[in-house]
Parts: C-alpha cells; sequence; structure tokens
C-alpha cells in the first residue's frame, strides 16, 4: 500500500471554484475520511486523485510519484462507486475477474485471485450466482472485490453505502473497517454522513465550500472543532452555539453570556473580537437549580438510554443530552452549567476557534484509535 500526498490541490470550472488549494497527506495503510454537504468538493477532490479528472493546479503523488497528470488506468488505483456498476450479464465470479480479465492475466492466476477476495469478502458461495438477483449488500461486497482482486496502491472510495437501507448501511460500515484492517489497505473514502466517517475514519478532512475547514482524528474534530461549521456539522444533535459578548484579556476565565457568566478555559492571548460565540456539546450540558445560565424546558426526545432536553434561554436554544431517568418538566424553569474545560469559543466574524489553555493542553496528548 501507498502514502497519498495532495498537495494545494485546485479546481476551477470557468468562474466557479469546486476545490480550493487543497494539501494533505493519506498515510499509507490508513482509512481516511474526506466529510462534508453536497457540492462541497470532496467528489471532485476524489475524481482528481483518481484521474477522471485534471486539476487546474497542484500536485498529487501516489507513493511518491507524481502522477498528477496521469490517466486513471496508469495510477494503480481502484475505484469503488455509490451505484455498483456491476454487469447483469455476468454472475458474480466474472465480475470480480473482469479488471484481471482485461489486463490479460492468466487463467489459473485469475481464478486464485477471485478466489481469495470473496473469501475475503465472505461471498464464495455466491460465485456462481448471477449478480441481478443479490440483494444490495451482496451487490456491494462484488463491487468490493472486483476493486480488492486488482491488489492496488490504494482504494478510491465514492460514497459506496449511499444506496443502501440504513440497517444494511450501519452492518456495512463495521464489515467495511473491518476489511481494511484485514486488507491493511491504503483507503480515501468520500461520504456526507458523519456517522460513516466517525465510525471508520483514522483522520477526516472537513469541507465546506471547496475548502478543507479541518484535517485531524475523529475524536479531535468532535472534542476540538476548528470553525463554527464543523463545529454545527458535526454532531447529531450538533454543537451548541451560543452568542456571547468581547473582547476578552489575555488570560481570561469567563464570558458574558446573557445576564450570566459562564466559565472557560483561559484564553491565552485574548481577543479584541467583540462577538463570540460560544461551543458546547449536548452531553456537556447539566440542569442545575441555582445559578447557571437561566432558562425553560421546552421539550424532550426519548431516546431509549437517553433523552435531548430543548431549552429556551435568554441568549437562544440550548440542547442537552440527559440520561433518561433524569425527570424533565415542560414548562419547567431550570439553570444550565457547562464544564469550562469542555467549551469551545469562537470568533464570530472570522468563524475561527480561539486558543485556549485546554486546547494546548489536549494537543501534548497523543492520539492512538481505540
Amino acid at each position: 500500500m501507498a502514502e497519498i500526498r495532495v498537495e494545494n490541490l485546485h479546481k476551477s470550472f470557468g468562474e466557479f471554484v469546486a476545490v480550493k488549494n487543497s494539501s494533505f497527506t493519506v498515510a499509507s495503510g490508513e482509512f481516511f475520511v474526506m466529510l462534508g454537504p453536497s457540492g462541497c468538493g470532496k467528489t471532485t477532490t476524489l475524481r482528481m486523485i483518481a484521474g477522471l479528472e485534471l486539476p487546474s493546479s497542484g500536485l498529487i503523488r501516489l507513493d511518491g510519484d507524481d502522477v498528477t497528470q496521469l490517466r486513471a488506468s496508469a495510477r494503480d488505483i481502484a475505484f469503488v462507486f455509490q451505484l455498483f456498476a456491476l454487469y447483469p450479464h455476468m454472475n458474480v465470479r466474472k465480475n470480480i475477474a473482469y479488471p484481471l480479465a482485461n489486463q490479460g492475466v492468466a487463467k489459473p492466476e485469475i481464478k486464485t485471485r477471485v478466489e481469495e477476495a470473496a473469501r475475503t469478502l465472505r461471498i464464495g458461495h455466491l460465485l456462481d450466482r448471477s449478480v441481478s438477483g443479490l440483494s444490495g449488500g451482496d451487490r456491494q461486497r462484488v463491487a468490493l472485490g472486483r476493486a480488492i482482486v486488482r491488489n492496488p496502491k490504494a482504494f478510491l472510495m465514492d460514497e459506496p453505502l449511499g444506496a443502501l437501507d440504513t440497517e444494511l448501511r450501519e452492518a456495512m460500515i463495521a464489515e467495511l473497517r473491518a476489511l481494511h484492517d484485514r486488507l491493511g489497505a491504503t483507503t480515501l473514502y468520500v461520504t456526507h454522513d458523519q456517522l460513516e466517517a466517525m465510525a471508520m475514519a483514522d483522520k477526516i478532512a472537513v469541507m465546506n465550500k471547496g475548502v478543507i475547514e479541518q484535517f485531524d482524528t475523529p475524536q479531535q474534530i468532535y472534542g476540538r472543532p476548528a470553525t463554527l461549521f464543523v463545529a454545527d456539522f458535526i454532531g447529531s444533535p450538533p454543537m451548541n452555539l451560543i452568542p456571547c459578548r468581547g473582547p476578552l484579556a489575555p488570560g481570561a476565565t469567563t464570558v458574558q453570556v446573557g445576564e450570566t457568566v459562564a466559565g472557560i478555559p483561559a484564553v491565552l492571548d485574548g481577543t479584541t473580537a467583540t462577538d463570540l460565540v460560544l461551543g458546547v456539546r449536548p452531553e456537556q450540558v447539566q440542569l442545575v437549580d441555582e445559578g447557571g445560565l437561566r432558562g425553560e424546558v421546552f421539550g424532550a426526545e426519548y431516546l431509549g438510554t437517553t433523552q435531548i432536553v430543548t431549552l429556551r434561554t435568554g441568549a437562544g436554544t440550548v440542547r442537552a443530552r440527559l440520561s433518561s431517568a433524569e425527570t424533565v418538566t415542560v414548562g419547567a424553569p431550570v439553570g444550565l452549567a457547562f464544564r469550562p474545560e469542555k467549551l469551545s469559543l469562537f470568533d464570530k466574524a472570522t468563524g475561527r476557534a480561539l486558543r485556549t489553555a485546554w486546547t494546548v493542553a489536549a494537543e501534548t496528548k497523543g492520539h492512538r484509535r481505540g
């Protein structure tokens, strides 16, 4: 498997900029996800890496080699699409074998490699079946088998689970990650679904309007979003974004929220910005009888072991993820308390997160995929 390195990749269609000077590295053997809403540039980036689109400028390196201007067939990569793109007149065996037969590989080797791929995907019993009669999940396994059988340097996947129903998609998420771990493959995966990204990725690049807003591990992106967009896009429900007032002096440990103050990690350099946004994950909101940001319960959504409680406050609507055992009454007055070490603080004008002592301390800790 190989490293993929993208340097200042840019793609324009006339006056429209689809991808703006993106740079990132997919380490050898890494499961890397490009995540973002429709039209953000993630699929265009994938197509440029695949060789299906030529960039307006920038470099693409595969295993150290400059492949920017090479055709897709010369890049030694395998592409898996959202739509299965199988040949309905061929059975499973012939579909998986097709790229090898097209390359003139000897028949005995084709047979061996097809059966190895089928065992890896647990579809050996389907090899002589017609693909037209298969379930969506099995058809996607066949499409994956056709990619695996080539032993490419890297796998590129464009929303491969998008056509599956929810239950099957959740099962395939676990299977895809397990397959990646067995193969040790370098995988670049595109999706708009944060559940897929957070469940499978070693690293995530969150894109918005052609720009990579943040590039980090799932844990870092969830816990320390770099921008307001990332804070609002990641999480279900997303991070609460509460307006508050600046400026803040260097070392400030409180911020004005509505009629009260909230504790925050010390802001090292302070800020002259007057419009700030406090970011609070729903699970970091606690209800208290006295003190805190005052509000009232507007509604509660039961989710089994937890509940999402919506609260109206003078600073706007806030959602809290609480234990279902905690009793809440619609219309009841409550106070909201936050854990200072878990808060984010943003400059509203730039959309960027302000550095905090908590962020600096966290950056000194290593990360290992659990």
